[in-house]
């Protein structure tokens, strides 16, 4: 098994758990990937149809703001089950989530980049939440929901920069 990733050994063991006779659980993660991926699509053109509807400026802004997150989980969703698939079947598609362990000299600077990036995420709520305050009231609390959705994003960055700092550290 050396050479092999992480995942690899994962879905290997998987698959010789399941024996000959049943499906294993990254089979079945994977199937439940695809189901969730076709849902996921169908709501996507519904979005962006009803936002090819309407006329209201307003509803567009905040109806295109959706369907950008929707295909950025579109997209997320797809990697992951790229990934899982190139596992199952030995293969590495491109679109694969792979490559965080091989970094060569460019380790450090990605780790104090990545700290430096909490930093100023860490400040962008600080000014959002003092931002949130100020606008209370202004066209029906728009502002603080737009702000309130900055804070929220700003802290899924933390989240996914201190998961890369950590896995950078790590290898």
């Amino acid at each position: 098994m050396e050479g092999m990733n992480e995942l690899s050994v994962m879905v290997e063991l998987d698959a010789a758990a399941a024996g000959s006779g049943g499906i294993s659980e990254v089979e079945r993660l994977t199937n439940e990937f695809e189901a969730h991926e076709g849902h996921e699509e169908k709501f996507l053109l519904q979005y962006r149809d009803l936002v090819g509807r309407t006329a209201n400026p307003l509803i567009k802004f905040l109806l295109q703001l959706i369907v950008s997150d929707e295909e950025k989980h579109h997209a997320v969703s797809h990697a992951m089950l790229s990934t899982l698939k190139g596992d199952l079947n030995w293969t590495k598609p491109e679109d694969a989530l792979r490559g965080l362990y091989s970094l060569g000299a460019e380790k450090e600077q990605l780790i104090e980049l990545t700290e430096g990036f909490i930093r100023v995420e860490r400040e962008g709520i600080k000014e959002y939440k003092k931002l949130i305050k100020e606008s209370k009231g202004y066209y029906h609390d728009l502002f603080v929901l737009l702000f309130q959705s900055m804070v929220h994003d700003s802290e899924k960055h933390i989240k996914i920069l201190e998961f890369l700092r950590q896995r950078l550290k790590e290898a």
